[in-house]
């Protein structure tokens, strides 16, 4: 799961990170100081805890872009004005929380929101949301063939395309579900693709070749008898 933190002030930004760190430790965390740097860094994240007063950009500004560019990003507001909550749910915040923060009652937001992320791609359909620099668009999970490493960002090969995107593995592992195997640290594979494999390769039905560690081998082998046993 990918969040982002949007505030100007560094102590906000820091406890925040804490916090959602004690709870989901596994959770990739971003921090921006400016609703401006958030836009522009073009990615997508599926919890974003946003500030209202900030220099550049209010985080009301921030959500309604998001909003105009069909982002389903859920956003939190966290803040220290309380008159902004109406305007707040105008642009379909998922919750508004004063600071000082009561962290029990962060806590218990930010496990509805996880839960509501779970929810929305359970709805979608399988339907994934990308940005990339020049455009945003959504990847249906079952037309992923497998997915590559390429350092900071990942190659998605689908039946149709090849998109790149900033992205990490293990989020997108967990974005992707069972029905995809880490088969090496540079491969996702979606297997309902695959044809056969070995000792260190998997072939799919199209006939491209992804690697299979050979630590993985008997993990991958129970796993795929186990999606076999679904269908």
């Amino acid at each position: 799961m990918r969040v982002a933190i949007c505030d100007d002030d560094r102590e906000s930004r820091a406890r925040l990170r804490s916090l959602i760190k004690q709870q989901e430790p596994d959770c990739e965390v971003a921090c921006f100081d400016t609703g401006k740097r958030l836009l522009e860094a073009r990615q997508h994240f599926d919890i974003l805890l946003l500030d209202i007063q900030m220099e550049d950009m209010s985080g009301i500004e921030v959500a309604r872009v998001l909003r105009i560019n069909r982002e389903r990003t859920i956003v939190i507001f966290v803040t220290a004005l309380k008159e902004y909550a109406a305007e707040a749910f105008e642009v379909e915040a998922f919750n508004y929380l004063l600071k000082p923060l009561e962290p029990e009652r962060f806590c218990r937001v930010f496990e509805d929101a996880c839960r509501e992320v779970k929810r929305l791609e359970s709805a979608g359909g399988g339907q994934l949301f990308f940005q990339t620099k020049t455009r945003s668009f959504v990847v249906q999970k079952d037309e992923i063939l497998y997915v590559e490493s390429l350092r900071r960002k990942v190659e998605i090969h689908t039946q149709r395309e090849n998109i790149i995107v900033y992205a990490t593995m293990k989020g997108l592992a967990e974005r992707l579900g069972e029905e995809f195997f880490r088969c090496h640290r540079g491969y996702l594979v979606n297997l309902a693709y695959v044809a056969e494999y070995g000792t260190g390769t998997i072939q799919l039905q199209n006939g491209e070749t992804v690697y299979l560690a050979r630590e993985k081998y008997t993990e991958f082998v129970k796993a795929y008898t186990r999606y076999l046993k679904t269908m």
